[in-house]
């Protein structure tokens, strides 16, 4: 699958909707400000500030499936290097490095791509 380049994703206004009805928007504010600086990002530290950590499994779900643009039931790659614009639009982009970190600390069983199990992991790690 293939997303296109960074101008080609669309990413819905209704996935940071999503994000401010299960989390505080102060909080998603302070967590994206805390890793504006380029190859800082800890997925740890950001789902912790954000206040995902200790969210039930419904919310967790909403969450991942703002993040599943392309509704695939998985979260790419390619949907992994914007992230955080699904928190917020003005989120930036991970880089390479972040991207491929952040997919490999998820992706438990190899196939490329997170899951909603993974991704559930993930977030109370």
């Amino acid at each position: 699958m293939h997303l296109g380049t960074r101008t080609e994703l669309f990413i819905p206004p209704a996935a940071d909707m999503a994000m401010n009805d299960i989390l505080k928007a102060e909080d998603i504010k302070k967590a994206l400000d805390a890793f504006k600086a380029t190859d800082s990002f800890d997925h740890k530290k950001f789902f912790e500030m954000v206040g995902l950590k200790g969210k039930c499994g419904d919310d967790l779900k909403k969450a991942f499936l703002a993040l599943d643009v392309d509704n695939s039931g998985f979260i790419e790659e390619e949907e992994l290097k914007f992230v955080l614009k699904g928190f917020a639009t003005d989120g930036r982009d991970l880089t390479d490095k972040e991207t491929k970190d952040f997919l490999q600390a998820a992706d438990k069983d190899g196939d490329g791509k997170i899951g909603m199990e993974e991704f559930a992991a993930l977030v109370r790690e």
